[in-house]
């Protein structure tokens, strides 16, 4: 059956459909900005301020955590989707988020202090102690027992914050890779480093500096070697130019990809 749209109701198709391209817009929050640490009785929050509205970021925890904290002192690089849970530290949620420290800013160092009416109920996601180790395979808990692993060809996805190289956050990927290559006696590492951009919200785009692809594949290419992993045959690449940015998950440019091949 044939719909025939009058010029009524074709205009009022064509504003709704405006409305929603607008509204799904509105979502992302792809901005740069000074992070703000507000006190709690708990655990501090990380928070930011951009175009009059705040933004809660994430808790103060271990660096292990699925989200870095930002740093005072440095801009940090908001990537995030505007969610509709309820305001965390009198801030909305972004969710997911991802976080990238950048430059100095000695600008950047509010600090809000506590109110009965943040007070979160918050469990630490490990024992209270300091984290063992600094680096890549330094942090990682001891794994549950796996499978047996059938001897395939393997692809892992290391992924970046902004102009960003190996931190703590990477420990459970890098370790990952490791364990593979040494359980399938692997024969061959490629890997491949990658340089984005980002779209912000207000237009404008924002790029990793140019060697940035070349400098991480060679990091976890040392890095591997480094845990012993000499076996293999090594073949290091990467690609010089960005990723086009469209504002919608940029982040995902910023990556090493390590394929494993197996003897």
């Amino acid at each position: 059956m044939a719909i025939r749209l009058t010029a009524r109701s074709g205009a009022v198709l064509a504003g709704w459909l405006a409305a929603v391209s607008v509204g799904t817009a509105q979502q992302r929050a792809n901005f740069v900005s000074c992070p703000i640490v507000r006190d709690t009785a708990s655990v501090p929050c990380w928070l930011t301020e951009y175009e009059g509205e705040l933004y809660f970021l994430t808790l103060q925890t271990d660096v292990s955590a699925p989200v870095t904290p930002p740093w005072l002192g440095h801009r940090v690089l908001v990537e995030g989707t505007v969610s509709d849970e309820p305001r965390i530290c009198g801030g909305k949620v972004l969710k997911p988020v991802t976080l990238s420290v950048l430059d100095r800013d000695a600008s950047c160092n509010t600090t809000l202090p506590a109110e009965d009416r943040y007070n979160l109920t918050f469990e630490p996601p490990r024992p209270p102690g300091p984290s063992r180790g600094r680096l890549a395979f330094d942090n990682v808990p001891a794994a549950a027992p796996r499978p047996a692993v059938t001897p395939a060809t393997r692809e892992f996805v290391v992924a970046y914050p902004f102009d960003g190289l190996v931190g703590f956050s990477h420990a459970g990927p890098l370790t990952a890779v490791l364990e593979f290559a040494r359980t399938v006696t692997a024969r061959e590492i490629e890997i491949v480093g990658y340089r984005g951009a980002v779209r912000l919200s207000n237009g404008q785009t924002i790029v990793e500096e140019a060697t940035i692809g070349k400098k991480r594949a060679e990091q976890v290419a040392m890095l591997l070697q480094g845990a012993n992993l000499n076996a293999p045959s090594y073949k290091v690449g990467w690609q010089n130019e960005a990723a086009a940015a469209t504002g919608v998950d940029d982040h995902l440019a910023r990556r090493v990809v390590i394929t494993v091949r197996p003897r």
